[in-house]
């Protein structure tokens, strides 16, 4: 029986903004049949941005609740608007399962608070810190004990030279992982996973704005071992995942609220 294959970052669901398909529409009506074409298994699934985080996360929510088989799901938050209430915000969505929190640069920089949240209730965070990687740095180093996955080598806007400086910041810290979307330098890539190792990145499509199964051609055809592919395609968000969502069934148990 071969490894799931599981697709770490997909956003879903409808933001309220008009400045492109990242905060207007992310429906996954030709996700879903493009993943399963693909041979993907599972998705972790999270927010378009958007101004108003809580709904957002309740429409995750419910397709994360709807195919619990199929999809897993991030709890999106704003650092700024959602200030002094992201712990209340990252427990609502724990309520139907979410295992990790989600932070974009565009809605500001990560804050402790967002860190003390995800390490009481051990979740990692997946944070596009636009190029950043001064504050990258200061997390990783501030929260060791938080898993801090940075997506597109640290820029999905094809910033080269930070791309390349984050690889050093990628080998240097156990706690920093990446994920492969939308990295178009290949050779940046495969320099990721030698120096780094395959434990410390994660396959993801940001679905569905980009093809699931153009962005899990790049992780074929650097044409790793066996047991290293296993974990870039699944094993490593199902590790860093599994101590949230062990909780978060728990939680739910306890809550009563139905799987």
């Amino acid at each position: 029986m071969r490894p799931p294959v599981v697709d770490a970052h997909c956003h879903a669901g409808h933001g309220d903004g008009l400045t492109g398909p990242w905060d207007t529409d992310a429906s996954l009506d030709r996700y879903r049949w493009r993943a399963r074409a693909a041979g993907i298994d599972r998705t972790v699934l999270m927010a378009a941005l958007t101004s108003d985080y809580r709904a957002a996360n309740r429409e995750v929510g419910a397709l994360v609740r709807a195919c619990p088989q199929r999809y897993l799901g991030y709890a999106f938050v704003n650092p700024a608007t959602d200030r002094g209430r992201i712990d209340r915000l990252v427990d609502e969505a724990r309520t139907w399962g979410a295992c990790g929190i989600k932070v974009h640069w565009k809605d500001g920089r990560v804050t402790r608070e967002v860190a003390e949240v995800a390490r009481s209730r051990c979740l990692p965070v997946l944070y596009d810190p636009g190029g950043d990687l001064a504050t990258v740095e200061m997390a990783v180093r501030a929260y060791p004990d938080v898993a801090w996955v940075v997506p597109h080598l640290s820029s999905f806007g094809d910033e080269w030279k930070a791309q390349v400086a984050f690889v050093d910041q990628l080998a240097r810290h156990p706690n920093l992982h990446t994920d492969t979307s939308g990295v178009r330098y290949f050779d940046v890539l495969a320099d990721a996973v030698r120096r780094a190792g395959a434990h410390k990145v994660l396959f993801g499509s940001d679905g569905p704005f980009l093809h699931p199964a153009v962005e899990l051609a790049k992780v074929r055809a650097l044409h790793l071992a066996v047991d290293d592919e296993a974990l870039v395609l699944g094993g490593n968000v199902l590790r860093l995942t599994h101590s949230a969502r062990t909780a978060a069934r728990s939680l739910r148990t306890v809550l009563g609220v139905p799987r």
